[in-house]
Formats: C-alpha cells, sequence, structure tokens
C-alpha cells in the first residue's frame, strides 16, 4: 500500500506508538519518496515500513547550509534534501536513503554515519578545505568517495590576511574599542608602516603566493620560505625563497600559510621566537596548531613579539579567558578567513561540480581518500603499496630544506611484462609519500598525477625486465630525486642524485639501498641512519645511548664500502629519540653523519 493511500492506517494503536526516533514520525522524507507500511501478524505484529523510490534520480542530503549557486546545479540532477542542524541519530536515520551527503565543518560524519548508509552513500562532499570531521578510513572501507573544494578560498583568506596585516599595523581593532568606550588615545595607538617592511610569507602555495601578491603591490619586500615551492613560480611575482631560519631572523613580519602537519605542529615555539628580530609582527590565517600559543604569550609579553593577528587558535572557539586572545597586543577574528559572500558561493559550486562529477562516475581531482581497489589486486600489491609510499616519505625527508622536489625517477624491476604489471597504484603511493609529509593535501590514486602536476613535480617511470618467474609482482622499487641537496650526504649517488632502494621481504617492506650503501633494514617505526668510520664497537655504543634513553631498536644493519672504511649503518626503532640522544649519536667520534627519519 503506497503512503498516499495508507492514511487510516496512522490512526491504529500499534502506529500512535511509535517510538519517537522513527523516521515517518521525526524525519521527513524528500519528493523523491514513498512509504509502504504494512501490520505484521503473530505474537510480535507491528507496522513494517518500505522505503519506495519515486524516480531514479540520486538523493543529496545537504547537511549545513550551501550557497543557491551549488543548490542549483545539484537539483538538476539529483533530489535535494536540506536538512540542518541534524543530531547524529538523525543523520544516521537520514543517510540510509541518500547517495551523496554534503557538509562543512560542524557536521561529523563517523564510521556510524558510514554503516547506517548501508553501502549507499556514495559521496561526501566537504564544502572548503579541512576534512578533518570526516572519517576517512571509514569512507575508504565503506567505498564512499571523499570531495572537498580547495581553491576557491584562496583569494578570500589572502585578502583576510591582509586585512589582519593593515589592521595590526595600525592597531586598527584596538583604536576602534577605544573610541567606542568614549576615549580619544591617538598617541596610544601610533602604528607601523608596511611601505619598505620585510614580510616573511611562511608557506608559499596557493594563498601564500596570493598574499606575496598583494603585499609587494603595498611596497613591501617579500621573501618566503617554502621547501618545495617552485622557485620559478617565486621568481616571477618578485620574491625570492630563503630558509627558515634567514626567514624569521629577518622578518619585520611574518605570515604563516603552511598546513598542519606533524612537521609544522608548533613550528613557532620558545626556540623560534628566540631567533626573530625584536618588535616582529606575526599573521596567522593558516591553522592554529603551527604555533604554541603558550610560547607566543611568553614572547609578547617580552616584547620579542610586537603585535599579532590571528584568525585560527589551537582549540576552536578559544577558551573565553584565553591569555593569547585577550592579549592587548592581539588582534583575533573567529576563522573568517574563507567567510566572503563571494567564497561562499565559490566553494557552493567548486562542491557541487565535484559531487554531481562522482555520483555520475567521474574521478573527481578534488578527491582526498583511495577508492576500493579489486580485492586481490590489492592482496597481491599491499607489501609493495606499502614499500612504494615509505620510499617516497624518506626521499623527501632527505632532502635539504630549500631544495624543491621537481624531477623524481621511479625504477620497477620486475620479472613481469609491461602489460601485467600496472604501476598507477604503485606511483600514487610514491607521490603520496613525497607529498603528504609536508602538505595538508590527501594524496590518492585518483588525484596523485594532478597534484604532483599541480607542483611542478615531474615524476618519469622505468622498467627493469628481470629474468626468472613472474610469481612476485616485484623484485625491487628504487626512488630518486634530481637536482637537490641531501641532508645525508651518503644518500646521494654517484650521479649526485638522493637514491634509495626497497624490497619486500616475508611481506615486509625493506630498505635495501641508500644512495650507494647496501642495507637492509625492516621499514617499521622510524629509522636513524648513521654514516661512520668502520670500526669496532660502534653498534654498541649507538645502541648503548638508544637504550639508555629506553628507545626500542628493532632492526640493525650496516653497509660498508670495505673493512674499515666508510660504512651506514641503518637503525629502525620504534620510539622517537630525545634531541640530546640524538646529539650523543653525533658526537661519536667515528660517525661522520646522521639523520632520524620518520615512517
Amino acid at each position: 500500500m503506497a503512503a498516499s493511500a495508507s492514511t487510516s492506517f496512522l490512526s491504529t494503536p500499534a502506529l500512535r506508538k511509535l517510538p519517537p526516533c522513527s523516521l515517518s514520525c521525526k524525519l521527513p522524507l524528500s519528493d523523491a519518496f514513498g512509504v509502504s507500511v504494512s501490520l505484521r501478524r503473530g505474537r510480535r505484529a507491528g507496522p513494517s515500513f518500505v522505503v519506495l523510490a519515486m524516480d531514479a534520480k540520486p538523493t543529496v542530503l545537504i547537511a549545513e547550509k550551501l550557497g543557491e549557486a551549488g543548490l542549483k546545479l545539484l537539483k538538476e540532477v539529483a533530489n535535494v534534501d536540506c536538512s540542518y542542524n541534524l543530531s547524529p541519530e538523525e543523520l544516521c536515520t537520514k543517510i540510509s536513503l541518500c547517495d551523496a551527503l554534503i557538509v562543512r565543518s560542524g557536521t561529523k560524519v563517523t564510521r556510524d554515519v558510514f554503516e547506517a548508509s548501508a553501502g549507499r552513500l556514495k559521496v561526501v562532499g566537504r564544502a572548503g578545505v579541512g576534512i578533518d570531521n570526516v572519517d576517512l578510513a571509514a569512507a575508504t572501507e565503506f567505498g564512499c568517495l571523499v570531495v572537498n573544494a580547495p581553491t576557491a578560498n584562496t583569494v578570500a583568506a589572502a585578502e583576510h590576511g591582509i586585512a589582519l596585516l593593515a589592521a595590526m599595523a595600525r592597531n586598527i581593532a584596538q583604536a576602534d574599542a577605544s573610541i567606542k568606550a568614549g576615549k580619544w588615545q591617538r598617541n596610544k595607538y601610533v602604528g607601523v608602516s608596511l611601505v619598505g617592511k620585510t614580510l616573511a610569507v611562511m608557506g608559499f602555495g596557493k594563498v601564500g603566493s596570493e598574499v606575496a601578491r598583494r603585499a609587494k603591490g603595498l611596497g613591501m619586500h617579500v621573501i618566503a620560505h617554502d621547501p618545495y615551492a617552485p622557485a620559478d613560480r617565486a621568481r616571477a611575482i618578485g620574491v625570492e625563497l630563503v630558509s627558515f631560519d634567514e626567514a624569521i631572523e629577518t622578518a619585520d613580519f611574518i605570515s604563516l600559510h603552511m598546513p598542519l602537519t606533524p612537521a609544522t605542529s608548533k613550528i613557532l615555539n620558545d626556540e623560534t621566537f628566540a631567533k626573530m628580530k625584536k618588535g616582529v609582527r606575526i599573521v596567522n590565517v593558516a591553522r592554529g596548531g603551527v604555533i604554541d600559543e603558550e610560547a607566543l604569550v611568553k614572547a609578547l609579553d617580552a616584547g620579542i613579539v610586537a603585535q599579532a593577528a590571528l584568525d585560527v587558535f589551537t582549540v576552536e572557539p578559544p577558551p573565553k579567558d584565553s591569555k593569547l586572545v585577550l592579549h592587548e597586543q592581539v588582534t583575533a577574528t573567529p576563522h573568517l578567513g574563507a567567510s566572503t559572500m563571494e567564497a561562499q558561493e565559490g566553494v557552493a559550486i567548486e562542491i557541487a561540480e565535484a559531487v554531481v562529477g562522482a555520483l555520475k562516475g567521474e574521478l573527481a581531482a578534488t578527491a582526498v581518500n583511495a577508492p576500493m581497489v579489486p580485492a586481490e589486486v590489492l592482496a597481491e600489491l599491499k607489501p609493495f603499496v606499502e614499500l612504494a609510499e615509505k620510499l617516497g616519505r624518506l626521499a623527501v625527508q632527505l632532502i635539504a630544506g630549500g631544495s624543491g622536489v621537481k624531477s623524481v625517477k621511479v625504477t620497477y624491476a620486475s620479472a613481469r611484462g609491461p602489460d601485467d604489471l600496472d604501476t598507477r597504484l604503485l606511483r600514487a603511493m610514491i607521490t603520496k609519500g613525497l607529498i603528504e609529509p609536508i602538505s595538508s593535501v590527501f594524496v590518492n590514486l585518483v588525484n596523485a598525477d594532478f597534484t604532483a602536476k599541480q607542483r611542478g613535480i615531474r615524476i618519469a617511470e622505468e622498467r627493469i625486465i628481470l629474468d626468472g618467474s613472474p610469481e612476485s609482482p616485484l623484485e625491487f622499487i628504487q626512488v630518486q630525486i634530481a637536482n637537490v641537496e641531501s641532508r645525508f650526504a651518503s644518500a646521494m649517488s654517484e650521479i649526485g642524485e638522493i637514491k634509495v632502494e626497497g624490497r619486500v621481504k616475508d611481506a615486509t617492506p625493506h630498505l635495501t639501498k641508500v644512495g650507494y650503501f647496501d642495507v637492509d633494514v625492516s621499514l617499521e617505526g622510524s629509522l636513524i641512519l648513521c654514516r661512520q668510520v668502520d670500526q669496532p664497537g660502534m653498534i654498541g655504543k649507538v645502541g648503548s645511548i638508544l637504550g639508555e634513553e629506553n628507545v626500542n631498536v628493532s632492526f640493525m644493519s650496516v653497509g660498508r664500502i670495505a673493512p674499515r672504511k666508510q660504512a651506514v649503518m641503518a637503525i629502525g626503532v620504534d620510539e622517537q629519540p630525545s634531541k640530546e640522544a640524538l646529539k650523543r649519536i653525533g658526537d661519536i667520534p667515528a660517525v661522520e653523519e646522521f639523520v632520524f627519519l620518520k615512517l
């Protein structure tokens, strides 16, 4: 019986006893659906509901407000259900009727949501950049694509950065509060000029480069730090790329535009503030976590930092009694970087286009999670996929600051013919390893080539055909990065390229070559590489230092040129050694260089 013909059932005792969470009594259905109701016989008789699709259009649930331009695009191809402020329970109830879900930052798309969708949910669209509120692992497990809108906010964020820069320099917020309090304090709010001052842009991506353009127009001298930014792009707008230390030591103003990664977390701290020019001014429209907020308060109190203008915070909203927010020398806004009418409409269009494309089966360049891979292919390639990503992570961490990744060569050695080995997934994972440690971008098979091209990285592939049985898909993978300097000189090959090579042994990825040194260490946990003079007792000395620090050594391997000559020791560790422990290792007379790498 269709819903339109079932009104009489609504007065039955059984339906009057529907629980409050019942779909029909709490959550209205889209016009795309009807409800069939039948009464079961027996001891546990009660109503049974069946949801019937009335047409073939997909249904898109909009859980947070979206611009009209985006809604218009969606309505052309789908049934659109705008239901805002849903509780987690309500979202889980609705989601089983939907093919797509669009959220902003306020809705948590958890594993429970994907489980409740029962496989129907094909795509989740995040209207914005960050995807912290979406469980990516669960999305991938349930075969659901996640897309975001990373470009539409660029100009808005850059403009807000410049607005904060100027407002801070001229004490706009403080003077406004003062005059509204009935005061007239012209002498107290004397500002500083921007013309001729040095601005250090920390992170030279989309937003950072747009801030640099605008700052140049204000007559500022602009330098930038981003070890992975193309130097030619910086030169094209008159910006000089410099080292991290040079940037913070010479800048009058510092504007932060870096992603929040383990490498950038609290990158501005007591140590870095101590290196800055006294009276420096700081703007942050990136991520709150890149600044140690307690250290910033101390630097403000000490006069090292004259002023700060902040749009983002480690915890949002920050506590009402936050010393940082309440500090007289701090200008604060509530994460308004993307909050312009134009940016909101741009985000709406960008995410709508991505969701519509995904519903049509197209591969989106803004996808942020890996697509489902056929089980048989994944089972065979799984250890090599892990090896590929870890070789990429290892190689990029060996690059010295200031050297950008431009040219990468990947070599696959296999007894299989080209048609029997699809390397797209392996190339994507190497790209993922190269880019993710130094970026907020999520790389996968869908967007790997696009992401590499966007960053000016050229990845060339070469195959070495081996004799023997093609039972195993690969013998080894080698990654080489050209035209860079290395933090570990021994990782450089004979032709001046960073070179790492790995194999799979007993289903576990192993590092087997660094530069021209042969090693054999499992790629688990983290890694310490030491170049040393080959002599007795070196393994014991390093092991003792790590043991005293309660750092567990999982593997250790030594590769040498010849007895009593140079050797490279590769040590796998389960925990990160302290700076003091690493310094003690470096102070061992026979150790010529060393590097610690997170895998």
